[in-house]
């Protein structure tokens, strides 16, 4: 049984895929399993992808599918995963050559559930780190933990066991429905603060297109309350999902919607916005994270209310 399965969706990257398995077949660790499901591409990717294939036959496994977005494919791959943890990579992103075997030993040692690590911000002329907070139980994890699939290492048994909890179909912000959906049957956590992953950005990725597609945001974020409810989980993480919700709607979502050009759906998303939060979690202000952690952001969330909503609405489609 292969250690680590890598599932990899990719869509229309021929110019990034090569790079990226490259980065994954010259890893380390020799039990590695790379998934590649091919999402309906219609580039040269297919070809890049298969000829890479054919030179390791014994790490690569390829599928392909009708175009179904990045979510779906992801679960696609996890139906065929076999190793004994699974990893996501996006297929524009590459990893250092010790990642998997790293952060693999690591989740050994500490009998872990689920592994993170560190990352690179990749721009064409430069990059940061990104160096992620370490927290200590699952109430923690959903609040500090940074909700992206390509940073992390997770039991395939947690998925095998859980089949409901999955990311986003056809919805931008997959990594939010399935990270939420996964994570309270995530026990024990363990960390290798090392930047293995290039986050590339690049221009006219998904995540940095703004447009009505924004508006998912509500729909992602329902989806994880309502999977919370029904499982009973509701009652447990109540503070937390309230603290989340209102610093997705005012923070991260709410740069993105002041982004789009045209007026009148940017105004739509704005009003939707402050009517979502103050409807589905009325007493938000007094939420006691955002009130016992002092930072920046939470300091900046304190001070929204309907008057500087709006003035922060048109400041930040400046920044």
């Amino acid at each position: 049984m292969p250690k680590v399965s890598v599932i990899v969706p990719f869509y229309n990257v021929e110019k990034y895929i090569e790079k990226c398995l490259n980065s994954l077949v010259n890893q380390s660790l020799e039990e590695i399993e790379i998934i590649l499901v091919n999402d309906g591409s219609q580039d040269s990717s297919k070809e890049k992808a298969k000829e890479i294939e054919k030179k390791f036959p014994n790490k690569i496994k390829y599928y392909e599918k009708a175009n179904g977005g990045l979510g779906d494919a992801r679960n696609f791959g996890i139906k065929y995963a076999t190793g004994e943890y699974i990893a996501f990579l996006d297929s524009d992103d590459y990893v250092e050559p010790t990642m998997y075997e790293e952060m693999y030993e690591k989740a050994k040692q500490e009998n872990a559930d689920m592994v993170e690590c560190d990352f690179w911000w990749e721009y064409p002329n430069k990059k940061r780190e990104d160096i992620g907070t370490v927290y200590l139980n699952q109430k923690e994890m959903l609040y500090k933990s940074r909700v992206v699939a390509w940073n992390k290492l997770i039991k395939r048994e947690i998925y095998e066991n859980h089949p409901e909890a999955r990311f986003s179909v056809g919805l931008r912000y997959e990594d939010i429905e399935g990270f939420y959906k996964i994570l309270p049957y995530i026990k024990k956590v363990a960390f290798v603060r090392k930047c293995f992953i290039h986050y590339i950005q690049r221009k006219g990725s998904i995540s940095n297109t703004q447009n009505k597609k924004n508006e998912e945001i509500f729909l992602v974020l329902e989806n994880v309350i309502n999977y919370y409810q029904k499982n009973n989980l509701y009652n447990d993480f109540k503070e937390e999902l309230e603290y989340v919700y209102a610093r997705y709607l005012l923070c991260s979502s709410f740069l993105r919607i002041v982004k789009i050009k045209d007026k009148k759906i940017r105004n739509e998303l704005l009003n939707k916005t402050w009517e979502n939060l103050n409807i589905k979690f009325p007493n938000w202000k007094n939420n006691n994270i955002l009130n016992s952690i002092k930072s920046l952001k939470n300091l900046y969330i304190k001070s929204v209310n309907k008057l500087t909503f709006r003035i922060y609405s048109f400041i930040f489609k400046f920044l």
